[in-house]
């Protein structure tokens, strides 16, 4: 597992409820192994934006993970609302994630995680700058 850079952002993961930490440490796994798989991304950040952990990338579009005491048994992977990812993982994945509103794909404490389908997801966010213009992402 990776260590973390920001002591802010881990932190914000000792907040968490122990068996949401283990759900949010494994989409934050996800997300820096995705980054080191996919071709053309750089040094992958990891910072706090509205208080949440976030990834970002040069040319990429950020990604959020977070879990809400509002909403204790779900956890979430946030995308740029004013981006075209969340459309398009609906057009692709609709029936594979639980995808909400524009920018969100949620997730229940017992949901069986796609994890193919999830690095996609991530993979596409990562190298959004040069593929937003084209239709379904170049996909």
């Amino acid at each position: 597992m990776k260590k973390f850079n920001s002591t802010q952002v881990a932190e914000i993961f000792d907040s968490y409820p122990k068996h949401m930490r283990e759900k949010l440490m494994f989409l934050r796994q996800l997300v820096f192994e995705t980054a080191l798989e996919t071709e053309g991304v750089g040094v992958l950040e990891e910072t706090l934006k509205w208080g949440e952990p976030s990834y970002l990338v040069k040319g990429g579009s950020t990604i959020r993970i977070d879990w809400k005491e509002s909403n204790p048994t779900q956890y979430a992977l946030y995308f740029n609302c004013k981006s075209k990812l969340v459309d398009t993982f609906r057009e692709l994945y609709g029936d594979k994630l639980k995808i909400e509103g524009n920018r969100t794909i949620l997730f229940d404490e017992n949901d069986d995680i796609p994890v193919d389908v999830l690095k996609h997801c991530i993979s596409l966010s990562l190298t959004y700058h040069s593929r937003k213009k084209l239709p379904l992402l170049g996909v």
